[in-house]
């Protein structure tokens, strides 16, 4: 039998949150070698699944590194760095996080940037080619055996160690922590101010719906934040995209309630997380539309296609192609079950919809044998 796959959260339609800071969007276009990634319509996809466009949001080169966490971590280290330094002055610090890949190298090339020291710890199951791109940045890496989680609980220790010379700049809140990682989520909005610009210059009224790749949630909340704004228009809908094997938010829409799942192996690395920040569930509760869980084959198949289309997603980066996918078609329990989920979502044949594609092939390399299979039905 399939694991479960969807689960719809009906929320309020009448929630709104606060509105993104616009100093970061004024941040990042300040920073050398700033600009939008790119926005590519693939038509032939939107033959496929029944709507008029979808569109990737390709984060294939976001700052010269492969993965959209360029914009989280600079905004945070830059935050981080600035509020050491007013109390303690300008000596060089060390910089700690834990990552599945993406988000360390990114803090490791904003402290080497701003003079500073980075050490990045990382769990089981990162391939050798990311976690010496992390090195590559000038980085010390420890690895600990275990899961991402523990790789959180090992950098908060090592940072809680020195506290006069040690940052932790982790992408997950927890009770005690949640000003570095409310500044990660501030940075991810430059990513949704983006979309909605680049959508009003290709002449679309705007994203019907948007599917966001979930790992402990930090781009997803920022995705609410956007969407769920009081200065924005009403009608988008969200949908958290998470492997069948880490599916933590997936797991709190069912229970109603934050739940930390097992996580078991994974070829999308990056969203291996099985404990949702602590930040990031009021939004979930209040502004998630649904969540998707996806396959590894169908991550994989949802990789090549966009590669072929020109769009060179790695597995995380897919996920959202292979959770719309799911949405669409009918799945394991019952031959109306797409048209449900159509309904649940708004999704017609008029739709825009847009693939928040995080990160490109070289942020997340793989080997044959993870992703070559059959995809199961």
């Amino acid at each position: 039998m399939t694991p479960a796959t969807w689960a719809a959260n009906h929320r309020d339609p009448a929630w709104t949150c606060p509105a993104p800071a616009p100093e970061v969007l004024a941040f990042h276009r300040a920073l050398p070698g700033y600009a939008p990634t790119r926005l590519v319509d693939l038509p032939d996809l939107a033959r496929e699944l029944g709507v008029a466009h979808v569109l990737a949001k390709d984060e294939s080169d976001r700052l010269g590194l492969p993965a959209f966490k360029a914009l989280g971590a600079s905004w945070a280290v830059h935050r981080a760095v600035l509020a050491r330094t007013a109390d303690r002055g300008a000596a060089p610090l060390t910089l700690v996080t834990a990552t599945d890949g993406n988000h360390g190298r990114a803090v490791a090339r904003f402290a080497r940037t701003l003079g500073h020291r980075a050490h990045v710890v990382v769990p089981d199951g990162v391939h050798a080619a990311a976690v010496q791109a992390i090195a590559d940045e000038g980085a010390t890496v420890t690895a600990v055996a275990g899961s991402y989680d523990d790789a959180v609980a090992e950098a908060a220790r090592y940072a809680a160690a020195d506290p006069d010379g040690a940052v932790l700049v982790q992408d997950t809140a927890w009770e005690g922590y949640e000003d570095v990682p409310r500044w990660i989520v501030d940075g991810y909005s430059t990513l949704f101010a983006e979309v909605d610009d680049q959508l009003a210059a290709a002449g679309l009224p705007g994203a019907d719906v948007v599917l966001v790749p979930t790992g402990v949630g930090s781009l997803l909340q920022a995705a609410l934040a956007h969407y769920r704004s009081d200065r924005a228009g009403p009608g988008t809908a969200v949908v958290s995209v998470e492997p069948v094997t880490a599916a933590c938010v997936l797991a709190s829409i069912a229970a109603g309630r934050p739940v930390a799942v097992d996580t078991g192996t994974t070829i999308m690395a990056g969203l291996n997380c099985g404990t949702m920040s602590s930040l990031a569930w009021p939004y979930v509760e209040h502004g998630l539309d649904a969540s998707v869980a996806v396959t590894d084959a169908a991550a994989a198949r949802a990789a090549r296609d966009l590669h072929d289309l020109g769009v060179p997603a790695g597995p995380c980066g897919a996920a959202p192609l292979a959770a719309l996918r799911t949405l669409v078609r009918d799945g394991p329990y019952g031959p109306d079950d797409a048209t449900r989920r159509r309904a649940h979502l708004g999704l017609t044949p008029a739709s825009v919809v847009v693939l928040v594609v995080t990160e490109g092939a070289e942020a997340n390399p793989q080997t044959d044998a993870q992703t070559d299979g059959p995809e199961p039905r």
